[in-house]
């Protein structure tokens, strides 16, 4: 049954990633490439209908996080609070700006929000990056402190930095080398998704220059990702265990480079939905990659005295998840209906329909 609600946990993310990621994107798209007021608006339009919805998922996979595995959701939610809050409040400014911004018609309180939603757009892509490189690096479990454990052994608190913004310190922070670097490919791998749901959902002037935007950015891309598979050793000495055990895994790596290696066909795709599949694979592929690596760990332990958090350490009780599956299979069914109508209703083109208007 842990297993079960494992996977559950991890589709709904992955789910959230692919969704709010293009909300995410076209933010960082709005931001440095949007310099006309039509192009502010078409991208604006292309993500109208969905990005609060998109932003449920979110909320779902904490739910799920506190009903399925409560140690977890405990360690994490207080070992993480400081990123935590900055994520809550670009939440806010990012949702704030797309709902402002129109109230007043002036030159100056548009610039304020359009930066808002760009700039927490982009950072919110920064610090789920650096966020995915804190699961993968691991915490000091229970703050062990020259071999003592000074706290419960779930328990943990990091800083933002620390002094040598090293991922192999004793007392690690939030952002070091390692983690900025995941969170570097967070942004650029959102930004490509972003800029493929431009395209697909928009006739914007934009779009010719977004393909080439994407095919640019593919290289950044690809050339990060390269480098995070070399120093993943320096942060695991023998980081591709479970796919050596366990070779039907490939899979999820082929996946990622599949949708990468996709992407530099960008400029020849006839139909606009292509690139968006693909940015999709990769994103899909790459958060399944890393979960399989680390499997079945759920928060590795940096030190020794302390076992990492596992999805059977921190599960809640066989008898909560077993009734817990009748109230999901109820729910899965309503978000399905939910999710259908939506995209049938706002399916094909956005230009015409304006923001606030849907």
């Amino acid at each position: 049954m842990e297993l079960f609600w494992y996977i559950v946990l991890m589709t709904m993310l992955t789910i959230y990633v692919i969704l709010d990621g293009y909300d995410f994107g076209a933010g960082i798209i709005h931001l440095f490439f949007a310099k006309k007021e039509k192009d502010k608006k078409a991208i604006t339009n292309a993500i109208g209908p969905f990005w609060d919805a998109n932003e449920v998922w979110l909320i779902a996979v904490g739910g799920v996080l506190f009903f399925a595995f409560p140690t977890l959701y405990a360690s994490s939610f207080s070992g993480f609070y400081l990123p935590l809050i900055i994520i809550l409040w670009l939440l806010i400014f990012r949702a704030i700006g797309l709902e402002l911004r129109g109230q007043i018609n002036n030159t100056l309180w548009h610039t304020i929000w359009d930066k808002a939603f760009g700039i927490a757009s982009l950072l919110l892509a920064l610090f789920f990056g650096v966020a995915l490189g804190n699961v993968v690096r691991g915490v000091n479990l229970g703050n062990v402190v020259d071999g003592v454990s000074t706290h419960e052994g779930h328990y943990f608190f990091l800083p933002l930095w620390n002094t040598t913004f090293s991922p192999q310190a004793e007392e690690l922070g939030i952002i070091d080398w390692f983690t900025l670097l995941l969170g570097i490919i967070g942004v650029v791998s959102l930004a490509i998704h972003g800029a493929n749901w431009i395209i697909f959902k928009t006739n914007s002037d934009l779009n010719t220059k977004l393909r080439k935007v994407i095919f640019n950015l593919n290289f950044v891309l690809l050339a990060l990702v390269a480098v995070s598979i070399l120093v993943w050793h320096v942060i695991e000495p023998k980081p591709f265990h479970n796919f050596i055990d366990k070779p039907w895994l490939w899979i999820f790596p082929i996946l990622t480079f599949t949708g990468l290696f996709g992407l530099f066909k960008v400029k020849s795709f006839k139909k606009d939905g292509i690139g968006f599949i693909f940015s999709s694979l990769f994103l899909f592929g790459g958060i399944t990659t890393t979960v399989a690596s680390i499997f079945p760990k759920v928060l590795p332990s940096t030190n020794t005295v302390n076992p990492s958090l596992t999805l059977y350490n921190t599960a809640a009780d066989s008898y909560g998840l077993g009734v817990g599956v009748y109230w999901f299979a109820i729910a899965a069914v309503l978000v399905a209906v939910y999710m259908f109508i939506q995209y049938k209703v706002f399916k094909g083109k956005m230009d015409d329909i304006g923001y606030g208007d849907h």
